[in-house]
C-alpha cells in the first residue's frame, strides 16, 4: 500500500479540513512536535489559515536527539492523519500545516538559520514541565541541570529549551531583527511567565544586557490548553490506513473535544485562531487554574488508583461507579470551591463534560501514559488545590488519596503483583523513598522529605500529613474498599 503524500492529496478530498489549500511559508517554529501539538495547535493553525490566509505553516521540531519522528513526518511530506475517537464513531482528517521537522541535534545549524528569519514570528513550545529545565523553588533555571551546564558552556551549540530560546534570540539582536512571540502550550502553571523567567535568568549568566533586552522586548504570553491526546497505538495505524487508503506511520488519536485559551499578546503578528474558536483573553490564569485543578488533578488521581486497581484505560476506571462518585465529589467538594472564574464558566457543567469525556471508551487513554512525571504534575495539580483548603480550613481528603495513591504508586508494584515502570526525573530517588518506607507513616514522612515536590510550608503542616497518612494506610488495605470509602 502506498505511503501518504502530498503528491496523493487528490484521493484525500473527503479526509481534508477543506479543499482550498495555498502552501504557506513558515512562520511558526514549534519545539516538541508530539501528539499534543499535531491534533491541537497544528489543526487551529491550519482552520485559521484556510479561513483568514497568512504564511502560518508550522517546522516541528524534535528535542530528544531521536530522527525517527522527523523521518517518518517528512516522508509523507508533513502529512499525518487525526483520528479523533468518539462515542458515536472514528473521524479521519489529514492535516497540512506542518511544513518541515527537523531534530535535534542533526539538523541544529537548520534549526538556527530558520529562527533567525523575520517571517518567523511565533516560537511555540510542548515539551512537558521537565523539558523547561526549571528550578521549581525558585523559578529560574535549574543551574545544576545537566543540559543547561552544557548549554552555558558551549552556548552556541544549545540543546536545552532555554539555551535554544536564548541562542536564537541573541541572533535577532544581533542582526536588528524583531524578536519572534514565544509561545508556552504546556501544563504548566503561568505557562507563559514561568517560561520567561527560565529564560531571561539563563540569560542573564549569559549577557546581562540581552537579558534585559528579552525581558523588555521579548512577549511570552499564557496559554490553556486542553484535548486528550493518548499516545498511538497500532489500531490508530490501521484506523488511518482504513479510512484512507494510504499508510501513516504518524497518525495522532484524540477526543471530540478541544480548547484553547490564549493571551493576546503577538506583536509579531499571529494566525486568526479565533475563527478555529481559540479564545483570546486579556488574562489566561483563571482558566488555566480551573482546566489544572479540575481536569488535570482528577486525571492524575484516576490514574494512580487505575494502577494500583488494576485499571488500563481512563473509560475503565470512571466506569467504575465508586470510583466515578469519588472523581465527582472531589471536583464538586474539594475543587471547585478554589476556584475564582469569570461568571461565565459553569463549573459544575464543565464538571460534568469531564465526566464524560474520561467516559469515552473508545479513546482508549492508558493511565500508565498519565501516570508519568508525577513529581512534576502532582505541585501544580493536586498539592496547589491542597493548599487552597488548608488556607481556607477545608477538608481535602479525597485528594489527599490521590498524592497517597502516587506514593503507593512509586514502589512499581500493583495490588495483583503486576509489575511496572516508574517514568519521573526523580523516579531513582522516589521509588527507593516509596521500596524502602517500612509502613504508611514512614512513606508519608519520607515522601514529604522531598523538597522538590513539597514546599517546605506544605511539608510541615501536620493536617496534610494526618490526611497522607490516613489514605495510604486505607490504600494499604486495599485500594477498591479505599476508593469506596472515600466516594
Amino acid at each position: 500500500m502506498t505511503r501518504l503524500s502530498r503528491a496523493r492529496i487528490d484521493a484525500l478530498q473527503a479526509h481534508l479540513l477543506s479543499p482550498e489549500w495555498r502552501a504557506p511559508e513558515i512562520g511558526i517554529v514549534h519545539l516538541g512536535i508530539g501528539n499534543f501539538h499535531r491534533a491541537h495547535q497544528a489543526l487551529y493553525t491550519e482552520e485559521a489559515m484556510l479561513a483568514r490566509g497568512g504564511d502560518w505553516g508550522i517546522c516541528g521540531v524534535t528535542l530528544q536527539g531521536d530522527v525517527t519522528k522527523r523521518n517518518a513526518l517528512m516522508a509523507q511530506d508533513g502529512l499525518y492523519s487525526v483520528v479523533e475517537r468518539g462515542p458515536d464513531g472514528v473521524r479521519v482528517t489529514v492535516a497540512r500545516a506542518l511544513c518541515e521537522v527537523l531534530a535535534m541535534p542533526a539538523d541544529r545549524a537548520s534549526l538556527f538559520e530558520l529562527l533567525a528569519n523575520a517571517r518567523v514570528r511565533i516560537v511555540s513550545l510542548t515539551v512537558t514541565e521537565k523539558g523547561y529545565c526549571r528550578d521549581a523553588k525558585t523559578g529560574d533555571a535549574d543551574f545544576s541541570n545537566e543540559g543547561v551546564i552544557r548549554d552555558l558552556a558551549q552556548p552556541e551549540e544549545p540543546s536545552t529549551v532555554p539555551g535554544i530560546l536564548t541562542t536564537a534570540l541573541k541572533a535577532r539582536l544581533d542582526a536588528n531583527v524583531s524578536p519572534f512571540t514565544v509561545l508556552s502550550c504546556d501544563n504548566l502553571s503561568h505557562n507563559g511567565a514561568a517560561l520567561k523567567q527560565v529564560v531571561v535568568s539563563y540569560a542573564a549568566r549569559l549577557d546581562k544586557e540581552l537579558a534585559a533586552w528579552i525581558y523588555a522586548e521579548v512577549s511570552f504570553p499564557s496559554t490553556m490548553v486542553d484535548r486528550i491526546v493518548p499516545a498511538t497505538t497500532d489500531a490508530d495505524r490501521e484506523a488511518a490506513r482504513d479510512a484512507l487508503g494510504f499508510i501513516d506511520e504518524a497518525p495522532v488519536p484524540c477526543e471530540p473535544f478541544r480548547q484553547w485559551v490564549i493571551e493576546d499578546r503577538f506583536p509579531a503578528g499571529r494566525p486568526a485562531w479565533e475563527v478555529a474558536g481559540a479564545q483570546l483573553v486579556e488574562e489566561v490564569g483563571p482558566f488555566e487554574i480551573a482546566k489544572l485543578r479540575m481536569l488535570n488533578a482528577t486525571h492524575s488521581t484516576l490514574a494512580y488508583l487505575s494502577m494500583l486497581a488494576g485499571f488500563e484505560t481512563i473509560s475503565d476506571a470512571i466506569g467504575h461507579a465508586p470510583l466515578r462518585q469519588l472523581i465527582h465529589a472531589m471536583m464538586t467538594e474539594e475543587i471547585a470551591p478554589t476556584l475564582n472564574v469569570p461568571a461565565s464558566f459553569n463549573l459544575l457543567a464543565y464538571r460534568d463534560a469531564l465526566l464524560e469525556r474520561y467516559a469515552n471508551p473508545a479513546l482508549k487513554h492508558r493511565c500508565a501514559q498519565i501516570a508519568m512525571d508525577g513529581s512534576q504534575k502532582m505541585p501544580p495539580r493536586i498539592l496547589s488545590t491542597i493548599d487552597a483548603r488548608l488556607r481556607s480550613g477545608e477538608p481535602f481528603e479525597r485528594l489527599a488519596l490521590g498524592v497517597a495513591a502516587w506514593f503507593l504508586f512509586l514502589r512499581g508494584t500493583a495490588e495483583d503483583g503486576t509489575r511496572y515502570a516508574v517514568s519521573d526525573p526523580y523516579a531513582e530517588q522516589l521509588t527507593q523513598l516509596a521500596s524502602s518506607a517500612q509502613d504508611a507513616e514512614h512513606l508519608v514522612d519520607a515522601m514529604l522529605g522531598v523538597p522538590d515536590v513539597f514546599p517546605a510550608s506544605l511539608a510541615a503542616s501536620s493536617a496534610l500529613r494526618d490526611a497522607l497518612v490516613r489514605a495510604a494506610c486505607s490504600l494499604e488495605r486495599g485500594t477498591r474498599g479505599a476508593i469506596e470509602g472515600y466516594a
